[in-house]
C-alpha cells in the first residue's frame, strides 16, 4: 500500500490496538470495492460481511485473483437489494458500519434515510472527506462536499457538529478541541453574501451551546483560514486560523471543488464518511484507490469504537 506524510498511516498504527469491527458491505461487485473490504479485513480493521449478488461476487473474486476465506455472503437480487439487506443487519446489530461497494451512492443513501427501514436519528446526515494534505501539518476535515447541496443555516449546525464529533472521536487528546473555520469568499459579514451571515450565526450559536465540543469562527475566507500570516496580515485575530481541523464549506459546490483541487493539484489523499446516522457510514468513490477505502475503513473503525463506549 502506497504510502503518504504518515497521517492515514497513524490511525491504522492505532487501529492495531482496536477489535475489527462487523461491517456490512452493500455491493461490492467490482474489484476495487471488493479488494478495499477485503484488504481492511486482513489489516484487522472490519469484519466484512458481503452483502450483494453471491454469484457476481464470487466471479468478480475468481477473475481478480481474491481469495474470500470464510467471509459471510448475505445474497442480495441488485444493488437496491443489497442496499436494504446491509442496512437491516446493522438494524440486526449484526454490523456497526456500513460500507458501500460499487452502488450508486444514492442508492445506499435512500436505503440509510428511509423513514421506514432506515438508519435515521435526530441529527442531519452528511459527509466528511478526512484529508491528508502534504502542505497541511495535521489531518483536514472537509464539510459537506457529497450530500446536502444547499444547506440551511439550521443544516449547517448538524453538519458542524458532526464534524465536531468526528474529530473528537478521533483525536487522543481530549483536552484540546476541534477549530472550524467555516468558510466563504470574504471574512466580512455582509447581507450581500448570504454564507457570512450563515456563518457568523453559527459562531453565536457556538457561544449560546446550540454547537458543542469545537472553537468556531467565521467567515474566514480560505487564505484566512488556513494561513495564520494572510489572516494578520488582514488584521484578523482568530486562534483559528492557520490551524483548522474542520472547513465547513458554505454549500456542495464548493466543498466539492476544494476537496478535488486537494485531491489533484495537492496530492492528498481522502477518505469518505457519512456522519449523523445510527451508525458510521463508509463513502467512497467508485475510483476512489484501495488505499483510500482503507482508509476510510480504519477512520470508521475507530469512531465505532468511539460510539461503543458512549452506549
Amino acid at each position: 500500500m502506497k504510502t503518504g506524510t504518515g497521517k492515514y498511516e497513524r490511525l491504522l498504527e492505532r487501529c492495531k490496538t482496536l477489535e475489527a469491527i462487523p461491517t456490512a458491505v452493500a455491493h461490492p461487485c467490482e474489484e476495487s470495492a471488493l479488494t478495499g473490504a477485503v484488504e481492511a479485513a486482513q489489516a484487522g480493521l472490519i469484519n466484512p460481511i458481503l452483502v450483494g449478488p453471491a454469484a457476481k461476487i464470487e466471479q468478480v473474486a475468481k477473475s481478480a485473483n481474491i481469495d474470500l476465506g470464510k467471509l459471510e455472503i448475505v445474497d442480495a437480487e441488485h444493488s437496491v437489494d443489497s442496499a436494504r439487506k446491509a442496512v437491516d443487519l446493522v438494524k440486526q446489530g449484526r454490523a456497526e458500519v456500513l460500507m458501500k461497494g460499487s452502488l450508486h451512492s444514492d442508492e445506499l443513501l435512500s436505503a440509510i434515510v428511509s423513514r421506514d427501514g432506515g438508519l435515521r436519528t435526530g441529527r442531519r446526515v452528511s459527509h466528511a472527506f478526512v484529508m491528508d494534505v502534504p502542505t497541511y501539518h495535521k489531518v483536514l476535515i472537509v464539510t459537506d462536499a457529497a450530500i446536502n447541496i444547499a444547506p440551511t443555516l439550521e443544516d449547517k449546525v448538524d453538519i458542524c457538529q458532526n464534524a465536531i464529533d468526528l474529530v473528537n472521536s478521533l483525536r487522543q487528546d481530549k483536552s484540546e478541541k476541534p477549530k472550524v473555520a467555516i468558510l466563504a469568499a470574504v471574512e466580512t459579514v455582509t447581507t450581500k453574501m448570504p454564507a457570512t451571515i450563515d456563518a457568523a450565526a453559527l459562531c453565536k450559536m457556538a457561544e449560546r451551546g446550540q454547537i458543542t465540543g469545537g472553537i468556531l469562527d467565521g467567515p474566514l475566507a480560505f487564505d484566512n483560514a488556513i494561513s495564520k500570516q494572510a489572516a494578520e496580515t488582514k488584521g484578523i485575530k482568530s486562534v483559528v486560523a492557520g490551524d483548522p481541523d474542520i472547513l465547513l464549506v458554505p454549500d456542495l459546490e464548493a466543498g466539492n471543488i476544494l476537496a478535488k483541487q486537494l485531491t489533484f493539484l495537492a496530492n492528498a489523499d481522502s477518505a469518505g464518511l457519512v456522519l449523523g446516522a445510527r451508525v458510521p457510514v463508509i463513502l467512497t468513490s467508485r475510483a476512489d484507490s484501495v488505499r483510500s477505502r482503507i482508509a476510510s475503513c480504519a477512520v470508521a473503525a475507530i469512531v465505532a469504537h468511539a460510539r461503543r463506549r458512549t452506549m
